[in-house]
């Protein structure tokens, strides 16, 4: 019989992209499911309520859940990280492991390791964030010596609308980013419909897309040694680095 790796995801609960999205890109891999447990978010502000939504206890219950699972590793697939710091998320990692025993990733740690790996300094920023939180986002980047400045966001702070930003929108943003002439461009907000638009934009633009969605999926992939050959063509270049 063969193997099926197993893969949790933690999700916002006011989400409605990150789990269809991630459902179309492991669809190629027979080996692999994906398994979903959420927590509450219903906005990204850098007000009380907004910070609180993301406190470990929350995100480590919601893991807890998918270790009932058997899961091979689990992931949050959330960029919270970006605004609070990337030590929030290397301190939920451990937390998750401590309670369930498995190991542990994001997407915000994981876009972090493709930015190492393809050498990136000067990245495209494009969100459908706030003014302040973006703000907060280009500064955490630079403690890692990441510019970040070159950037574009909607000044959204209700999660669920997120989903609803079309591709054509989406399209110039990324267009207007890349005109700017960075190394790279991240789509950091995993309620944005854009995962399915990166190979396409990276064909347009001749550079890496990384989006927050794929991120995860790809440290998750490689960390469990699951041949990802099947998605580099249509779902970007961060598949090709093994």
């Amino acid at each position: 019989m063969t193997r099926i790796v197993k893969l949790g995801i933690l999700t916002p609960s006011s989400n409605t992209s990150l789990e269809p999205l991630t459902q179309a890109i492991i669809s190629s891999l027979p080996s692999v499911s994906v398994h979903f447990s959420r927590f509450n978010v219903l906005k990204i502000s850098l007000d009380q309520d907004g910070l609180q939504q993301f406190q470990n206890d929350k995100l480590v219950a919601a893991a807890q859940l998918l270790a009932d699972a058997e899961v091979d590793m689990i992931g949050w697939s959330g960029t919270s990280s970006g605004w609070l710091g990337f030590e929030a998320d290397e301190k939920l990692c451990a937390d998750i492991t401590a309670a369930t025993g498995i190991p542990a990733t994001t997407s915000v740690l994981a876009l972090n390791k493709a930015l190492r790996e393809f050498g990136v300094q000067d990245l495209g920023l494009v969100t459908p964030y706030t003014d302040d939180v973006q703000e907060a986002i280009i500064k955490t980047y630079g403690t890692i010596g990441v510019d970040c400045g070159k950037e574009r966001h909607l000044r959204i702070s209700k999660n669920s609308t997120f989903a609803t930003i079309d591709e054509p929108t989406l399209d110039g943003m990324v267009k207007e980013v890349a005109d700017m002439k960075v190394q790279a461009i991240t789509t950091f907000c995993t309620n944005l419909k854009a995962a399915q638009r990166v190979s396409h934009w990276e064909k347009e633009h001749d550079l890496p897309v990384f989006d927050t969605v794929i991120t995860v999926i790809w440290e998750m992939l490689r960390a469990c040694e699951v041949d990802m050959t099947p998605l580099e063509s249509s779902w970007g270049k961060l598949f090709a680095k093994k």
